[in-house]
């Protein structure tokens, strides 16, 4: 099978509060970047009573702008898809003005411990004040007036990252997990890949018929496009073990290679993404090392 066909057809609206499915509002903060593609999307679920799916960064006119798009209805819940720092930190501000309970999965943590002397290069990036009312069970429900979510836990991108299903509809808000524009970054610590190859497989026993995601547009056929997502990634996988086989030892030999037509400025996400598959195939038994797993380390397969 092929990789996905990515769809980058999307117009993000900014500021606007746009129906994308019945009782489901979506409103884009004008936060565009290589990793947030036109910016990120907050959703508002119900009508009188309503959940906000990630409020999004600290930016004060997309507030505003939910502000108005909310204006007299009653928020009852926030929930939050995971602690990146372009989905969570309005958080508190909207807490604040609504009174609403905050609920997802937990903290802030990466996906396994530090290794001696290694740093996170996502730090920055991780809201690590983020603490919910309510930390989420997979499966567990959040309920409102005439909506209810499902929480379905789906580690990989972060370790705390989770979809919420819209019951009844067939809709899951699939956050960063999957998008319809790229494919998502899975960067150690933070992310670990077997989670990720774990979490598709959980999402293609469900049934669903479209995904709101946290970037860009719907995914309008999601089970074709997660066996597409999995093609791409055991693609990406194989293309490790021929560098290695070819005689590279260290992943940025690697990245030159498998990331020659990606925008340079994604590279260093690229090299995060091969050694999150390095770490999978060190625990598949299928390549080696010398010490921990790392951006600068040599690698060899086994014999």
């Amino acid at each position: 099978m092929q990789g996905p066909e990515f769809d980058l057809d999307f117009k993000p609206a900014h500021g606007e509060a746009v129906t994308v499915a019945d009782g489901v509002e979506r409103i884009t903060v004008n936060n565009p970047g290589p990793f947030t593609f036109h910016g990120t999307n907050t959703y508002i679920v119900g009508r009188r009573s309503v959940a906000v799916i990630d409020p999004g960064p600290e930016d004060e006119a997309h507030f505003q702008a939910l502000m108005a798009a909310l204006k007299g209805r009653e928020v009852t819940h926030i929930a939050v898809s995971h602690t990146h720092r372009d989905h969570s930190p309005l958080v508190g501000r909207l807490k604040e003005a609504t009174g609403a309970i905050v609920v997802g999965e937990g903290p802030h943590r990466a996906a396994r411990p530090l290794h001696a002397g290694e740093t996170n290069p996502f730090a920055e990036s991780s809201d690590m004040e983020f603490v919910p009312d309510i930390a989420l069970k997979d499966g567990a429900r959040v309920e409102g007036d005439s909506w209810s979510l499902t929480a379905i836990a789906t580690p990989g991108h972060t370790a705390n990252h989770m979809a919420f299903g819209l019951d009844g509809t067939g809709i899951l808000f699939s956050a960063d997990h999957v998008m319809a524009w790229a494919t998502t970054i899975v960067a150690p610590p933070d992310g670990a890949m077997a989670d990720y190859m774990a979490s598709l497989d959980k999402l293609l026993l469900r049934d669903d018929r479209l995904y709101l995601p946290g970037h860009g547009g719907p995914v309008s056929e999601p089970a074709s496009f997660l066996r597409a997502l999995k093609a791409h990634r055991k693609m990406r996988e194989r293309a490790v073990l021929e560098r290695l086989r070819a005689g590279d030892r260290n992943i940025p030999d690697m990245v030159k290679v498998i990331y020659a037509s990606t925008d340079p400025r994604l590279h260093g996400a690229a090299a995060l993404s091969v050694l999150a598959h390095i770490e999978d195939l060190i625990e598949q038994g299928r390549i080696e090392t010398d010490g921990a797993p790392s951006l600068l380390g040599e690698y060899r397969l086994v014999a």
